[in-house]
């Protein structure tokens, strides 16, 4: 069966141009780096489709696609094989009209370089995609049947997006030539709107200019955030199916849908969560909303609370709960860390804020950054800060402010497993919005991407911040200007955290290592200030007895900290990767 009949039959593509036709491709399959594209419509028989998708190698994700009698591929191995349970849609190229509206902060480009091919994959990593083959990947870029466009942020360089592209008529040989879209990704942590919609306009304009005519895409059937983009493009439903195979990847797309307890587990649970059932251990969901379960192997068994388990002891806690005690013991460990004392009578505040110029105002026992007020220089804005961290803590300390990276540093099991930059919200202007307006905006976004962790508070603090920068909340920014809200990088008041492992100096990722111990905590987040994440420099500010694993991502943490717990279930990693 060729690609021109089947198409026909189901009446989804208009006739193509008159001319030259291409040659229809016979068993069409293309490497696309994180997996195969199988095209169902150019092979004959179900069963040769079955037999493409068996042959899956680990670690990857083929896709039969345009597969006319799905239910009959599946009965070929039942056991192996799944209808995938997305959904089709398509766009005419024929009638799509280019958009007119500029890009605000962010370009859009062709990959390029190696570095490009490293920076897609730590970003599918960060949205739990597979990554691609870099060589592979790097290997095909002058090919015409793949296209990758990349957004880039234009102030950092960082990519905050990625899409490919296929070319149906140089991929399959499709009389009827389209194109399709594919692995779209955005960073959760990109301040910018709008990013997913130009990358696929561009595509789209791209395929529009070699002439083909149309471009489909497959999403989730519940993926409802997608599906309003692509409709909101003029995409278009239409009948088209796909065979995956059973693997681990696509378990969840074939186990069934998750309990109400599931439901209810947040990022930071459900990462550890789905780590232990992928590797055969039992999940029991003690308090699904406050983040309990019980992890059970054989005769072992281990209650967490997302990533403090059993193996944390009470005096551990207790070391990082209490501010000043995490810095006295650090500090006589031999490790750096800022002058510290205890709110007191105005006068007492008042000289020490004199000695060290700028301090920090933050309650003795917190987490998510609440009470926290960062770099104050005036008396009656530390006396109005300890009022606020009081409202957390009875007791509030000061401590001295030292500029630099707010840099964490995750260890387990006293050994390092990531390290990343956090930094504070930042509102991009548009030259309509209010400083307000803006906050909302990009607040929603973060919440989102975090699946509600992270939301930036109108709060006290942020006016401090804002109005410090010579800003009112009512303002309207100026088209790309930028402006940070808060001081604190903290990710539940609105902060972003970029990956910075590989480039961790090896004098820091030694003093986490050396805090870890002298804490006698086994899985700790450790708050460094730092000039530069590949100098030696630092000081120490925090210890989280219970960091955010999932925050870290695309590094190893739920595994790493699975492997803690359950040291027999440690997948050795393939050396040649």
């Amino acid at each position: 069966m060729t690609s021109k009949p089947a198409m026909r039959r189901r009446g989804r593509v208009p006739p193509g141009p008159p001319g030259h036709q291409p040659e229809p491709h016979r068993n069409a399959v293309v490497e696309c780096g994180w997996g195969r594209l199988i095209g169902g419509h150019t092979f004959q028989e179900p069963a040769c489709i079955a037999a493409a998708l068996l042959e899956e190698r680990a670690g990857q994700r083929d896709i039969a696609f345009y597969v006319e009698r799905p239910h009959v591929v599946v009965a070929q191995a039942p056991q192996q094989l799944f209808i995938d349970p997305s959904e089709a849609f398509r766009l005419q190229l024929s009638g799509y009209r280019p958009s007119r509206a500029t890009r605000k902060g962010f370009t859009i480009r062709r990959l390029r370089t190696r570095a490009d091919v490293a920076a897609v994959n730590a970003l599918y990593r960060s949205r739990r995609m597979v990554p691609v083959d870099p060589m592979r990947v790097w290997g095909q870029r002058a090919e015409r049947q793949i296209i990758y466009a990349l957004a880039e942020d234009r102030a950092s360089g960082e990519v905050i997006g990625v899409a490919m592209g296929i070319d149906h008529a140089e991929a399959f040989g499709d009389a009827q030539p389209g194109a399709s879209l594919w692995a779209l990704a955005v960073t959760p942590q990109a301040s910018h709107p709008g990013v997913g919609e130009a990358l696929t306009r561009y595509l789209a304009e791209h395929f529009q200019a070699r002439g083909r005519l149309y471009m489909d895409v497959s999403v989730l059937h519940d993926n409802a955030s997608a599906i309003a983009l692509y409709e909101k493009l003029g995409f278009q439903h239409v009948q088209v199916f796909a065979v995956k195979r059973r693997n681990a990847i696509n378990e969840p797309l074939f186990t069934g849908p998750q309990t109400d307890a599931d439901a209810q587990l947040n990022p930071y649970a459900r990462i550890i969560v789905d780590e232990a059932r992928r590797r055969g251990i039992h999940v029991e969901l003690l308090d699904a909303e406050n983040g309990y379960f019980r992890l059970s192997l054989g005769g072992r068994g281990v209650v967490c609370r997302e990533s403090l388990s059993e193996l944390t002891t009470a005096i551990a806690m207790s070391r990082c709960a209490d501010k000043r005690v995490t810095l006295r013991l650090l500090a006589e460990a031999g490790l750096k860390v800022p002058d510290q004392t205890t709110a007191g009578e105005p006068d007492d505040n008042a000289a020490f804020l004199k000695r060290h110029g700028a301090i920090v105002v933050k309650p003795v026992d917190g987490e998510q950054g609440k009470g926290i007020s960062v770099n104050l220089t005036a008396a009656d804005d530390v006396e109005a800060a300890i009022a606020s961290a009081g409202q957390y803590c009875d007791r509030v300390l000061l401590e001295q402010y030292c500029a630099g990276e707010d840099l964490r540093i995750l260890v387990i099991d006293h050994q390092v497993v990531a390290a990343a930059i956090r930094r504070p919200p930042v509102i991009t202007g548009d030259g309509v919005c209010t400083v307000t307006e803006l906050i909302e905006k990009q607040s929603r976004r973060r919440a989102a991407a975090t699946g509600g962790e992270s939301r930036i508070p109108l709060d006290a603090e942020t006016q401090r911040c804002v109005a410090a920068q010579g800003f009112e909340m009512d303002a309207v920014l100026e088209p790309d200007a930028r402006l940070t809200v808060r001081n604190t990088a903290n990710l539940h008041t609105g902060g972003t955290i970029h990956d910075v492992t590989a480039a961790l100096n090896p004098a820091l990722r030694s003093a986490a290592q050396r805090a870890s111990r002298a804490l006698d905590i086994p899985v700790t987040g450790l708050d460094f200030l730092v000039p530069a994440v590949d100098g030696t420099d630092y000081v120490i500010i925090e210890a989280n007895e219970r960091p955010g694993l999932a925050n870290h991502e695309p590094q190893p943490t739920a595994e790493r900290f699975v492997d803690l717990l359950f040291p027999r279930t440690r997948i050795e990693e393939d050396p040649n990767e």
